[in-house]
């Protein structure tokens, strides 16, 4: 069924990008790993695909990773790609740009190493990005807006792996007051899911009143979260 946003029904004139309208009414979406049967059984890494839904399990977005076959089998979850997000009639609406980029020991508090995701909408439009900083013990990311303005940080739990049946919080903090306003959620699917697959459940929060560019920009820093941290380590890279 497709969805129709309330402010359209109320003639509610929007301004911001195109097939983000309905984020104006959610504080909430819900990410879902789609694993693939083959992978499961040979531990080929294929393209990751997520289904996007709002808390009533509605769908809003798919998600497909866009990458060659090499890079993922060689380069493991730092590996670059592209992911293009569309809508339930087939529209893309966003972009998501993760460059290749190899850290190691050696290594990883050099800048250039750190990771990073972009943020398009539409295409070509650049509306934020998310950085990765260098912690020992906490996972930190800031996240950008299109004018390269720090808007928020994000901080993850000490131990950011998913424990036997604890979820995983990132929470979001406005760098302006240093405010809790959202949180990125890993949760916790089952034993036999999280030992043999690297599937994984999402969820991201923001305040409803948010614009709907950094709601979309929140949703880039999940799928970097994800990939950084939960899926399989690069075996060569």
């Amino acid at each position: 069924m497709e969805l129709e946003s309330h402010h359209a029904q109320r003639g509610f004139q929007y301004t911001g990008p195109p097939g983000l309208e309905y984020l104006s009414e959610l504080d909430q979406l819900l990410v879902q790993q789609q694993k693939e049967i083959l992978e499961i059984f040979t531990g080929w890494e294929s393209q990751n695909k997520y289904k996007i839904v709002n808390t009533m399990g509605q769908l809003v977005y798919f998600a497909t990773e866009d990458s060659d076959l090499c890079t993922r089998q060689c380069c493991g979850n730092l590996r670059g790609f592209n992911m293009p997000v569309i809508d339930t009639v087939g529209q893309e609406v966003m972009l998501f740009e993760r460059p290749f980029s190899c850290t190691s020991a050696g290594c990883y508090c050099c800048y250039s190493c750190l990771q990073e995701m972009k943020i398009y909408a539409p295409r070509g439009q650049l509306i934020g990005s998310v950085h990765e900083h260098f912690d020992f013990c906490t996972p930190t990311y800031s996240v950008f807006d299109a004018m390269e303005q720090e808007v928020f940080k994000i901080t993850g739990d000490t131990c950011a792996i998913a424990c036997c049946g604890n979820d995983v919080n990132f929470m979001v903090l406005s760098s302006a007051t240093g405010e809790t306003v959202g949180r990125i959620q890993k949760q916790w699917t089952g034993m036999v899911r999280e030992v043999f697959t690297d599937a994984d459940n999402f969820s991201v929060t923001f305040p409803m009143d948010l614009d709907v560019k950094m709601k979309g920009v929140l949703l880039g820093a999940l799928f970097l979260i994800d990939f950084v941290h939960f899926e399989r380590p690069n075996p060569f890279c």
